[in-house]
């Protein structure tokens, strides 16, 4: 491992809001939970909505959202620490209070989070999962996880380059009757005057990878639904 990645695991490892749950083995005995699970609005030290990003890589979406929106608690979730240092960072040099970092895997949501204590969960740029079905991130082992921790009538955002991904998603979301709110299938040019400023700006954040993808032509698409 090289020096600098060393140097940034070190970093992550000694920021108080990166958070770092041991995976525990599938035969854990009930009733040893992640300390903080059930607890973040103590840990934010205020009631204000909690939303979490998924895969958030280096957290452009996660500090970008934490920026616009300062009377919401903003958790960004991914396995790489080497990639969550950059947002962690970001945050501790702007004094951003409302931001907090989770380094695991998706899989165990439910684990880390406790029934109605998210409000929103942001999708960026999942990885579209060609060959697994199951692992793509609003497929419906992962909704049942959403579930188990979004308050009733939460939302869940997506925004993907992906034309497998987001295809799948509308499938679901209207085999599911998920309550669809926003769709654009190529985001950019669908930008129209009446969608309001502050949308507009979230919609502008773009992470690492986007800007890859963009600089490649790639079509962004987004949509924003309700799983009930």
């Amino acid at each position: 491992m090289g020096k600098d990645k060393l140097r940034k695991f070190a970093a992550v490892n000694a920021y108080s809001h990166v958070f770092e749950p041991p995976i525990l083995p599938p035969d854990t005995p009930l009733g040893q939970q992640f300390d903080q699970k059930g607890k973040w609005h103590e840990y934010f030290k205020n009631d204000n909505p909690i939303i979490l990003e998924l895969g958030c890589g280096k957290g452009e979406y996660t500090v970008g959202l934490a920026k616009h929106f300062p009377d919401k608690n903003f958790i960004g979730m991914d396995i790489k620490g080497a990639r969550i240092w950059k947002g962690a960072s970001e945050a501790v040099e702007q004094n951003i209070k409302n931001v907090a970092f989770l380094r695991s895997k998706i899989d165990f949501l439910p684990e880390y989070f406790d029934k109605n204590e998210i409000s929103e969960i942001w999708l960026t740029f999942s990885d579209p999962q060609p060959k697994k079905v199951n692992k793509r991130l609003t497929s419906p082992p992962f909704i049942e996880r959403y579930r188990a921790i979004l308050k009733a009538g939460g939302l869940v955002h997506m925004k993907t380059d992906s034309d497998l991904l987001y295809e799948y998603t509308q499938k679901q979301i209207t085999k599911h009757s998920y309550q669809q709110e926003v769709n654009y299938p190529n985001l950019y040019d669908q930008i129209g005057t009446e969608m309001d400023s502050v949308t507009k700006d979230i919609l502008h954040i773009k992470t690492h990878y986007e800007k890859l993808f963009t600089a490649k032509g790639s079509v962004i698409k987004y949509c924003r639904f309700r799983i009930g």
